[in-house]
């Protein structure tokens, strides 16, 4: 019986992540910002409690679409290495904020508010939040993944990044 528990979880968590829901697009037009979402994994991680280093902005002229959106890249080795693989470089949650999720709800994702965990990046909305997120990751990644299948197929947030200037590339 255990063995079956554990085998539904997995099947549903995996399922659930397979299912992409709408992703979080701002202002800019650009997934993330327009920043690219392959040069987090150069970026050194900063320890919890502290400032993670800045996103790498994407260019207009190097792109990629993936579910719906398109993505901006800083080079095209990072756009080819994005295009092996989207799932596994897009952040959680179609960019949402992972804080906002684990309380049950779909609000933006900050690029340069972001944490590599288990090999996922995960986005939040402002620096109080991050605090808040980095009291209890383990917890609050349960309760995201947890909440994510019954927000998934609601519509993408359309609020602002509050606090956030974009350095996204000009669609021109």
């Amino acid at each position: 019986m255990r063995h079956f528990t554990f085998a539904a979880v997995m099947a549903l968590t995996t399922a659930g992540a397979a299912l992409a829901g709408e992703q979080f697009v701002d202002e800019t037009g650009f997934a993330v910002s327009g920043f690219d979402v392959v040069a987090y994994r150069t970026l050194e991680q900063s320890p919890v409690g502290t400032a993670q280093p800045a996103a790498v902005p994407g260019s207009a002229a190097i792109t990629a679409e993936y579910n719906g959106s398109t993505f901006a890249f800083a080079t095209e080795a990072n756009r080819a290495t994005f295009l092996e693989n989207p799932a596994h470089y897009v952040p959680q949650y179609d960019g949402h904020c992972a804080y906002g999720v684990a309380k049950g709800g779909k609000v933006p994702g900050n690029p340069n508010l972001w944490r590599i965990i288990d090999d996922k990046l995960y986005l939040n909305i402002t620096e109080n939040v991050v605090s808040f997120w980095e009291e209890d990751i383990p917890g609050n990644l349960t309760l995201s993944q947890g909440n994510w299948p019954s927000l998934d197929p609601k519509p993408a947030s359309t609020n602002t990044i509050p606090n956030f200037t974009s350095e996204a590339p000009d669609k021109g």
